[in-house]
């Protein structure tokens, strides 16, 4: 294995390729927040560059991550600790915006080019939004509302990320890690340590209320579904929200029971062996046996850590699938 990491400041034609003190660290969340790569090196008399710094990592020839530098922090013996954010930093702005019949995917064009990000595959999310006014919000939670509203109407779900510079946007059908007869397998052999919890105390409801005020009928609608046999076993576990017109509260409120009435399982593997296909929103096969069931199927990444050391490369796993939510 083989890594490449160059430094470059804004506005100059000089390049660094610096000595790395202890490993590169990669990390990525599948929603809310930029990829982010931290590494270490020896300050010394030619290396010279400032925050906004544009950074690249590359594996095995192959580009990783491109971003731009955030922080440096530097310690008496001239260790440097950096960390730099991919494109997807620029999406914790906030604004206002109000739109009409409008995907997912045409809201994240429009807000790439109001932003000036650099965009790749912007995959059709299909559902049109009727209107939506988002006041004051933050360009992330803009789009992962955009991305829910997708979800509960058409049971599907899409990752947005940063591809090496490119803001992409995929169905996780897509994100599959290898191809038929050759997927990635996740099992105790590859997989030092795994940490096993389930839990009702949160992202578990088993009542679902959504409420919308008519104001041609002067009228409040309230829209229900509800699971009798979990809430005998859990008690009453209610999710609450309000309509925004042109939702259809009947299949949003039974979309929403479907989605959360289930006991939040969370499944976290550390020290696996790296594979760097794998970033968050992958789908990667997990085959465990985690005490009460075993499990050998698809899972989502929620959140994933590459750790790159001498010829060393393991990563540490957050998964959701099935009942599984990170």
């Amino acid at each position: 294995m083989e890594t490449e990491l160059l430094i470059s400041d804004a506005g100059s034609t000089k390049g660094y390729l610096p000595l790395v003190e202890e490993g590169i660290e990669w990390s990525t969340e599948r929603r809310g927040a930029p990829g982010k790569l931290s590494f270490k090196i020896l300050k010394d008399d030619v290396i010279r560059f400032e925050e906004g710094a544009a950074v690249r990592l590359r594996v095995d020839g192959k580009p990783l991550f491109v971003g731009f530098v955030v922080s440096k922090k530097r310690d008496k013996n001239q260790i440097v600790t950096v960390t730099a954010y991919d494109q997807l930093r620029y999406l914790n702005n906030k604004d206002t915006y109000v739109y009409e019949n409008r995907t997912a995917s045409q809201l994240i064009r429009m807000i790439a080019a109001d932003f000036r990000l650099n965009t790749g595959t912007i995959e059709n999310t299909k559902y049109v939004i009727a209107s939506r006014v988002e006041d004051n919000t933050s360009l992330f939670d803009m789009i992962g509302n955009a991305l829910d509203l997708t979800l509960q109407n058409r049971k599907e779900m899409f990752v947005l990320f940063d591809d090496s510079g490119k803001l992409t946007l995929k169905n996780i059908a897509s994100m599959r890690v290898g191809t038929p007869g050759a997927y990635l397998m996740i099992d105790e052999e590859t997989g030092e340590n795994f940490e096993y919890t389930s839990s009702i105390d949160s992202n578990t409801y088993n009542r679902i209320k959504l409420t919308y005020d008519n104001e041609e009928t002067g009228k409040r609608e309230v829209y229900l579904a509800q699971d009798s046999a979990n809430m005998n076993r859990w008690g009453i576990l209610q999710y609450y929200d309000t309509l925004s017109k042109g939702e259809n509260g009947k299949a949003k409120a039974d979309a929403l029971l479907k989605l959360y009435n289930s006991r939040t399982r969370n499944l976290k593997i550390t020290n696996a062996i790296g594979d760097t296909r794998v970033r968050a929103g992958s789908m990667v096969v997990v085959k465990l046996a985690l005490g009460d069931l075993e499990l050998k199927n698809f899972m989502l990444v929620e959140r994933v850590t590459h750790t790159f050391r001498l010829d060393e490369h393991f990563m540490d796993l957050t998964l959701r699938g099935g009942e599984f939510v990170g």
